[in-house]
């Protein structure tokens, strides 16, 4: 994970259950989406190997992993070669 955004800590309640708190207000607003009309934020709840000196063992980061954009692949053939009806190399192709 690299660039890790931290936004926000919490503890271990048990094996199996995290307790954390988050800073609503200081989300970074690009890493927010919309979905069905709702706003998201998608995060991660990383185990500390060592509690901090408030006894803090959970962090929480910001998952900022994005999809490659496929589309974009398919936009960097050369549109001429459509239009004048040439046929396109196959080493060419996305798939």
């Amino acid at each position: 994970m690299e660039n890790k955004i931290y936004a926000g800590s919490g503890k271990k309640q048990k094996d199996w259950s995290r307790k954390i708190s988050v800073c609503l207000s200081d989300l970074p607003k690009e890493h927010i989406f919309e979905y069905n009309g709702k706003e998201y934020i998608k995060l991660d709840i990383v185990d500390k190997k060592e509690a901090d000196k408030y006894g803090k063992d959970v962090m929480v980061i910001i998952d900022t992993w994005k999809p490659e954009n496929k589309k974009s692949d398919l936009n960097a053939l050369d549109a001429s070669s459509f239009q004048n009806n040439k046929e396109v190399p196959q080493d060419d192709l996305p798939f």
